[in-house]
């Protein structure tokens, strides 16, 4: 399977590429060198908006504008003039905690998760709790709570939701009410063993098949709807942190990548640490909403 690499970004952890087909193009962000990116595939060219502090997820608005979970908070972005205007502040103690993923349902409820990510010393883990955000209500939390939140996504009938407990190694599915964005019925879907790496970032096929980037194992993971796992697909990285379907008819997978804590002698062995790739895995992926409401 021939493997692209669509940017050598050299991201320190690249994350959450997000296919917006009215402009053609992959929205995706950089954590830790924090930063939203769009990059056009047609003819390669990018654009970037620096933010004040890590990034830990995104969602377009309406009319031009971007809600970004940064460490103190929700805000929102002008993609015109790069003024951050805040929305909600952090639910949690930013400097031991940072937003950590966040995607948007159907009708525009955008879920955000969260990582024990201190700034400095190192306190015993803790946990933080899912939340969710609409324009018109703010900030909810919600009934989950991680360390490591991950991998959210929807099957394609929207009435199942995944969400990764990342340091657990669990992925967790839950029925999902669109109307009124309400979590039930919380079963582990699937579980990766330690020394397989870490549930990260997910995306759902046309099939309901999940594709789990295993952030520490180098690979892409398929799994079943039953959550048995199809197939492996090994990547020149050995942390990608999310795929996402792309292009007009969403049949290429594109997968971001981390840097982060590479020593400069496994980068030389392992060069394309941080680049945003590109590659067929053979089937179509179900439409990522993107738009808050």
């Amino acid at each position: 399977m021939a493997i692209e690499t669509a940017l050598d970004a050299h991201a320190t952890i690249g994350e959450s590429p997000t296919w917006v087909e009215s402009e053609r193009a992959l929205y995706w962000i950089d954590v830790k060198a924090p930063a939203l990116h769009r990059f056009r595939p047609e003819d390669n060219s990018t654009r970037t908006w620096r933010v004040t502090s890590d990034i830990g997820g995104f969602a377009l608005t309406e009319g031009g504008g971007a809600v970004v979970a940064l460490r103190e908070g929700l805000y929102h972005l002008d993609l015109d003039s790069d003024a951050l205007h805040l929305l909600a502040p952090s639910p949690f103690d930013p400097a031991l905690f940072r937003f950590n993923e966040g995607a948007c349902d159907v009708a525009g409820r955008f879920w955000i998760g969260v990582m024990f990510d201190p700034l400095e010393g190192s306190p015993p883990g803790q946990q933080g709790a899912l939340h969710s955000f609409t324009l018109a209500d703010g900030l909810r939390s919600e009934a989950d709570a991680a360390e490591l939140h991950n991998g959210m996504a929807w099957s394609t009938d929207g009435k199942t939701f995944f969400l990764s407990h990342s340091n657990k190694g669990q992925i967790i599915a839950f029925d999902y009410k669109v109307d009124g964005g309400l979590i039930s019925n919380r079963r582990v879907f699937a579980v990766v063993p330690k020394e397989q790496g870490i549930p990260d970032g997910a995306a759902i096929d046309t099939d309901n098949g999940y594709w789990s980037a295993l952030h520490g194992g180098g690979v892409l993971r398929r799994f079943h709807p039953d959550g048995t796992v199809d197939r492996d697909v090994e990547l020149p990285v050995s942390q990608p942190t999310m795929p996402a379907f792309a292009g007009e008819a969403l049949d290429r997978l594109y997968v971001t990548s981390a840097s982060d804590g590479i020593t400069p002698h496994d980068k030389s062995r392992e060069p394309l640490a941080g680049a945003l790739l590109r590659l067929d895995v053979g089937c179509r992926g179900a439409f990522r909403p993107y738009l808050v409401r």
